[in-house]
């Protein structure tokens, strides 16, 4: 550890009994305080040994949860409102569109479905308005983005990486979203699928296979608008910057964030060594902190890294980013990460961690 990182003590920690795996804050601003949890669990036999020890007589049983939470801003508590029993969870997100009177989140599952539920505000529980499936079950739904973070007047598309190596997109028809496209996008499992925000029809995807891939999602797809194949292992998380036109965040198992001009996809502008693999990034959410990446590094604990980002936005890729703090209570995988602000002026934020084997957050 570096003599200039701060070390972060945990304010809470919550026993969510399966191994959690993300986490995401309602970005509605009267919402604001409802946490959501998913989990993964995979099922173990009667003799105590995971199924994937023995893949080849039967297939993976997994399970999973999602947790509903309130937070009570004066006592820094989380109260536990909802617990809903699912396949395995691997991604959570919640949509942008503001103009509703109950936010929208959507769940990733094991068994190649997505959930669409509403929060209900008065009760703050969830509540499931549509179940999609959009691979075989045997097909894991490993990530998911919504296009409409800057546009939160439109419905948006969701856009879903599965670990047959294709990618689906999903839009709204009527009342209900159905599956527009569908295209082999990787060789192996493409661990992460995102938007570029500032242009809601740009898609970004990264896979085993040690490869960045771009998406014109006018188009059919049968063709990347580039192909980034300079990492040295699987390209895991990506994140288009909130604030900064043309910044974006990719992150590999090679244990490094890459910064990247979205108008130059295959040379990054900047790049720091977070260690432990880097499987998710999340911009801070407050555009006064815009500066600040936090980096779930799996075998690493979780990271804040300052990027060399001014107010005015611009990025001086002459001075390196730094990892300016970190938190390692978690004993085993970090894996799902959320930032808040607890405030409209107050810069203090709240950051959430997930880890996969030791089941709290």
């Amino acid at each position: 550890m570096s003599s200039s990182e701060y070390v972060e003590r945990s304010i809470l920690s919550l026993d969510t009994e399966l191994p959690a795996d993300s986490v995401e804050f309602c970005p509605r601003e009267e919402f604001r305080n409802i946490l959501v949890c998913g989990t993964y669990n995979l099922v173990k036999g009667e003799d105590g040994e995971s199924e994937a020890d023995d893949v080849s007589k039967k297939p993976q049983e997994r399970n999973g949860r999602c947790l509903v939470y309130e937070l009570e801003e004066d006592s820094m508590d989380l109260k536990e409102t909802q617990r809903i029993d699912t396949a395995a969870i691997l991604d959570i997100k919640w949509s942008y569109k503001q103009d509703t009177p109950n936010p929208m989140l959507a769940l990733a599952e094991s068994v190649g479905r997505i959930q669409f539920h509403e929060l209900r505000g008065q009760e703050k529980i969830l509540s499931k308005v549509q179940s999609i499936q959009v691979a075989e079950p045997s097909v894991l739904c490993l990530s998911i983005d919504w296009n409409n973070r800057l546009v939160p007047q439109d419905t948006g598309a969701l856009i879903v990486s599965r670990s047959d190596g294709s990618i689906s997109i999903l839009r709204p028809h009527e009342s209900q979203f159905e599956v527009d496209t569908t295209w082999h996008a990787h060789d192996y499992e493409p661990w992460v699928a995102a938007w570029n925000y500032w242009s809601p029809t740009t898609a970004y995807s990264g896979g085993d296979d040690c490869k960045l891939k771009g998406w014109d999602t006018r188009t059919s797809c049968e063709t990347p608008t580039f192909v980034n194949k300079r990492f040295e292992a699987g390209v895991t998380c990506i994140q288009t910057h909130p604030f900064v036109e043309n910044v974006v965040a990719v992150g590999s198992y090679d244990n490094t964030v890459r910064i990247f001009d979205s108008r130059k996809m295959t040379t990054p502008l900047t790049e720091v060594g977070v260690g432990g693999g880097a499987w998710r990034v999340k911009w801070h959410p407050s555009h006064t902190r815009k500066n600040e990446l936090l980096v779930a590094c799996m075998h690493d604990g979780f990271k804040v890294v300052r990027i060399p980002i001014d107010q005015s936005g611009q990025l001086d890729a002459s001075f390196p980013p730094i990892v300016s703090s970190r938190f390692d209570a978690h004993t085993s995988l970090a894996y799902g990460i959320k930032q808040r602000v607890l405030g409209i002026r107050i810069l203090r934020v709240k950051a959430t961690c997930a880890s996969l084997a030791d089941r709290s957050f």
